[in-house]
């Protein structure tokens, strides 16, 4: 009996709707996304888009990713709280079908597995500069494999152990943070004023080199960084949301969740980084034995430049800080590919050897990934992934909320009623369509990519699923 309730958790619904009397409120949902996006990445990004943009066009930047994430949060917070699924497994029902949600777990899981490569490898070059030892294989195969092992022993257990976890780490990680960016103001000598409202800090030749001459230029670029998280949220609202008690419990997650990726994460990574940069700038000459341009290039040139200011700042309280930020995501990133490639094996396999097995084939994959310099492509990847995403989550929310109503409408009428569909071509075809005009063909007219994804979707699912005749069920 013990081994058969064991057993049930480490499944964790993966496959199936969440009973209700396993429901939950939105503090336990809000533990998981809110610890998805306080990480060295979502705040490599706010310091990104603030050296380039300023603090005023990176904040209004945020408000519309806020606007725009949260809004499909919501409308994704009430289809995940009434079918109780993970978002790769909503699609098999809205927008792709059966075997067409295996495309969903394609785009999904490229993000989520992503990331998963990303924060793990951004954890060992931060314990390579914290230990100031070089990279060899016997470093990789002690650091990655025991990285890898405890994201696998702490997402094994499901929902409620990867909850309990992430709180911890997320209580952790505030306290730490708050306490590191008094450290680094008061270091930097930068009155509050300074710290928190600068324009771009970057040269007109270094912003022309990435597109950007006028501050519209400036907004497009923060919002086409910061909006590809946001999305990505509100598609993992459903994996933590279909625990959610009521539709409310859910969204309220997700807004506090994107809010604070949108706004406040991204201020405080511009901020650290701002504060901290003339001294980073001095701590690569003298230690790294830099010249003075590669040392500032240095300073925002991955992702793990976050980890190192941590660091150099705070010692050994800046380490554990790095260590609370990506362990809680790590596990939650472990969890969500966990779902993802379950439905993409059963989808197309049929192929059920329990979650578990999931938990570790996604953490092999990331760990392969990292041979692909994925660190150094992370914000033209996050780019591509915002458009993709949103034209996934589009066409969920139009098939839900508008095509779904009518069809079952139309179906009762003529006495038939809606079965589930092998592929639903329709939303395959809208999905391909908007990513091709958003990206290809209108992306040097119309830069806000994910906006011109979005309604792509929204025109073409409409026209072609109330056209074309549905094919046989699965």
């Amino acid at each position: 009996m013990a081994i058969h309730s064991i057993t049930e958790t480490m499944e964790d619904h993966a496959l199936e709707r969440v009973p209700d009397a396993e429901r939950e409120g939105w503090l336990q949902i809000t533990w998981n996304t809110a610890g998805l996006i306080t990480t060295l990445v979502i705040l490599f990004f706010g310091a990104v888009v603030c050296f380039v943009a300023g603090v005023k066009i990176a904040l209004a930047a945020g408000v519309v990713s806020f606007a725009i994430g949260s809004s499909i949060g919501w409308a994704m917070a009430r289809i995940a709280y009434q079918t109780g699924y993970s978002n790769t497994l909503i699609t098999r029902r809205y927008g792709l079908g059966m075997r067409g949600s295996a495309l969903a777990s394609l785009i999904f899981g490229c993000l989520i597995v992503g990331f998963l490569a990303v924060e793990n490898g951004l954890l060992y070059r931060g314990f390579l500069f914290f230990f100031q030892t070089g990279d060899s294989w016997p470093a990789r195969l002690a650091i990655y494999g025991g990285m890898t092992a405890a994201w696998i022993v702490l997402t094994a257990f499901g929902f409620k152990l990867v909850t309990r976890f992430s709180s911890l780490m997320l209580i952790g990680f505030a306290a730490i943070l708050g306490w590191m960016l008094l450290v680094v103001l008061q270091q930097s000598g930068d009155s509050l004023g300074e710290a928190l409202w600068f324009g771009s800090q970057m040269q007109p030749d270094a912003l022309a080199g990435l597109g950007v001459v006028t501050d519209w230029d400036k907004f497009v670029f923060s919002l086409n960084i910061l909006v590809g998280p946001a999305c990505a949220l509100a598609l993992n609202t459903a994996d933590f949301g279909r625990y959610g008690k009521s539709a409310a419990d859910v969204g309220i997650a997700a807004g506090i969740a994107i809010f604070t990726q949108s706004i406040v994460v991204m201020l405080i990574g511009g901020v650290l980084m701002k504060s901290g940069a003339a001294l980073m700038v001095d701590y690569y000459i003298t230690v790294g034995g830099m010249d003075s341009g590669a040392a500032q290039a240095r300073v925002l040139q991955s992702p793990d430049s976050i980890a190192a200011t941590f660091m150099v700042f705070g010692g050994l309280a800046g380490f554990i800080l790095m260590l609370l930020a990506q362990a809680k995501a790590q596990v939650l990133n472990s969890y969500s590919s966990s779902l993802c490639i379950a439905n993409l094996a059963d989808a197309l396999f049929r192929w059920r050897p329990g979650r578990v097995a999931f938990v570790v084939l996604a953490n092999v994959i990331a760990l392969a990934m990292l041979y692909g310099n994925i660190l150094e492509l992370v914000e033209a990847w996050i780019q591509l992934m915002g458009v993709l995403l949103g034209a996934l989550a589009s066409v969920i929310i139009v098939d839900y909320y508008i095509v779904g109503p009518r069809l079952q409408s139309r179906d009762r009428s003529t006495g038939h009623g809606r079965d589930q569909e092998a592929v639903n071509w329709s939303g395959v075809v809208a999905i391909v369509s908007a990513v091709i005009v958003a990206h290809f063909l209108l992306g040097d007219y119309f830069r806000l990519e994910v906006l011109t994804s979005i309604a792509t979707v929204a025109i073409v699912y409409p026209l072609l699923r109330f056209q074309l005749p549905r094919k046989a069920a699965a």
